[in-house]
Parts: C-alpha cells; sequence; structure tokens
C-alpha cells in the first residue's frame, strides 16, 4: 500500500463500545488513529470504553461530534434505528465517516446518514468476538467483508489492512448471503458441538472436548483443503443401517437434536451424491433410512 492511499491519522469514535467496537477500537489505536469518544449501555461496554479505548463514556452525540471516522458496533437489529436517530437529529454528519461491522447490512442502512453528508462504509470482521482480553490478538490476519462507494475502497481498503487483517470485496446485494454463510458454518458449529459434548456427557464421558478436540480438528483441516472430498463417516459410506441407528437414538435423548441430524444428513447426502461420493443406490437406501426425499 502505498503512502498515499493512508487514510490520514485521524479521530475515532465508537457507537457501542461492547465486545466488537472495543477490540476495533483498540486496532484502530494501535494502528496510530485516536479513539476520543465513545458511547455504551451495559456496564461491561463502559468498562472497556475506559480500560481498552481509555476513554470516558458519553452520550451518542457528542461521540459523532467529537470524530472524524465513527463506528457503529451495535446489534444488527438497533443499527437502522441508530443511523435513522442520528440523521433525524440533527447531528452533524458531512464529511465523516460512518463505518458500520455488520455483516448482513451493506451500505443502504447508511443512507440516512449519507443523504446528510456521511462517508458510508461497511466493514465486517470475519472473528468472533468474546469480550476477552484476547480479542484484539484474534484481528490480526482476519479476513473482513467490505462494501464501500468506489470513491472510498482505497480507504475502506487501507483500514482493514492497517487492522492487520485482509479486505474481501462483498456487493451490497449480497451481504445477507455472505453473512448467513459464515453464520451457518461458526454459529451453527459451536451448536452442533455442545450438543454432542451433552450427548456424550449423558452417557458418561466425562471430558466430551479431549474426545472431541481431536477429531474435529482434523475434521476441520480437511475440509478447508479438500471441500466436500474431505468427507467421511456413515452418510458418504452409504451405511444406511448406522444412520438408522443414529437417529432410533437421538429420537431417545434429544428428539430436537434427532430433527437436525436428519436434515444435516440429508444435506451431506445431497452434496455426496452430486460429487460422486455416492452412488445412487446408496443414496436410495440412505433416503428410506432418514425418512425422506434427500433429491426434494
Amino acid at each position: 500500500m502505498d503512502a498515499g492511499d493512508r487514510p490520514a491519522r485521524l479521530t475515532v469514535g465508537v457507537l457501542g463500545a461492547g465486545k466488537v467496537g472495543s477490540a476495533l477500537g483498540a486496532a484502530l489505536a494501535q494502528a496510530g488513529h485516536r479513539v476520543v469518544a465513545a458511547s455504551g449501555v451495559s456496564d461491561n461496554s463502559q468498562r472497556w470504553a475506559a480500560d481498552r479505548l481509555g476513554v470516558t463514556p458519553c452520550q451518542p452525540d457528542e461521540v459523532v461530534a467529537a470524530a472524524q471516522l465513527v463506528l457503529l458496533t451495535v446489534p444488527d437489529d438497533a443499527l437502522p434505528h441508530l443511523v435513522s436517530g442520528l440523521a433525524g437529529t440533527g447531528a452533524d454528519l458531512r464529511g465523516k465517516m460512518l463505518v458500520h461491522t455488520s455483516g448482513a447490512y451493506g451500505l443502504s442502512v447508511l443512507d440516512p446518514a449519507a443523504g446528510a453528508g456521511a462517508l458510508p462504509l461497511a466493514l465486517h470482521p470475519v472473528m468472533t468476538f468474546t469480550g476477552r482480553d484476547d480479542d484484539l490478538n484474534k484481528l490480526t490476519g482476519i479476513s473482513y467483508g467490505v462494501t464501500a462507494p468506489e470513491m472510498l475502497r482505497p480507504v475502506a481498503e487501507a483500514l482493514v489492512i492497517e487492522m492487520g487483517g485482509e479486505p474481501v470485496w462483498i456487493d451490497d446485494d449480497d451481504r445477507p448471503l455472505y453473512h448467513a454463510a459464515l453464520a451457518n458454518a461458526a454459529n451453527h458449529m459451536v451448536t452442533l458441538i455442545a450438543e454432542s459434548s451433552d450427548l456424550l456427557r449423558g452417557i458418561g464421558v466425562e471430558h466430551p472436548g479431549r474426545m472431541l478436540g481431536p477429531l474435529l480438528g482434523a475434521a476441520l483441516d480437511n475440509v478447508l483443503r479438500l471441500g466436500i472430498a474431505g468427507l467421511t463417516g456413515p452418510v458418504v459410506r452409504g451405511d444406511a443401517g448406522t444412520v438408522r441407528k443414529h437417529v432410533d437414538a437421538l429420537i431417545l435423548a434429544a428428539p430436537e437434536a434427532a430433527d437436525a441430524y436428519v436434515a444435516l444428513a440429508r444435506l451431506t447426502a445431497d452434496r455426496a451424491l452430486a460429487a460422486g461420493l455416492l452412488k445412487p443406490e446408496e443414496a436410495e437406501r440412505l433416503l428410506d433410512a432418514l425418512g425422506g426425499n434427500i433429491w426434494t
């Protein structure tokens, strides 16, 4: 990145100094920008504003007035209301960069502020944040889903690179599908592993994590390197009898997990069949075991 492409050192404000806002604000500070104001509703947000960003929490209008770049790091459902509120209260947004970090929203959610002269950017860090002190370290080397007007693309790229990330350009219309793909992989993986851990504990396994860790690590490595060709297990082997035993056991132990297992097994069989990993006659037997048509 040429020196001329780097954004000037900016004053930064954070609206919503929670898990994401405090981490990104700290990352921008490490890059040489200056965090000057932050707001937060929860006790944690107010504490992180002081401890991680070094500012005393204040009101949203004060954050906007003090900063050249304003991070909007509130929950997705609160973002439209926040933006419309800023525009509707007459806050001076002219020339200020408004950067939201929602994965599901693109630039249109910032239209009310852009109409008042703000410069809109969508920078979504592809990472999970827990509020722990190591959140800042997680930012190094991650991808950001970036949507920006053409004239602001160099600025968006520079900001992401300064925070240690890699910009990946996402069309505005594709943001919901982009975010669905990420949530489906990361969030639902947590649910599946937690469910599996509970099932193992229920039959007396004291440390499910020790059992699952190596298996899941290998499975993740396989799929990231090989895609669907890295699939293993009873579905791709066509072991319909084993799959049926799984379903029967889950119906007794955790009916809600049985429903999820059937849905995922159907999707797995469908992908394996399309990839040539599963023969049609094997798919038919799996279909019977799962009690439905994997082609519908």
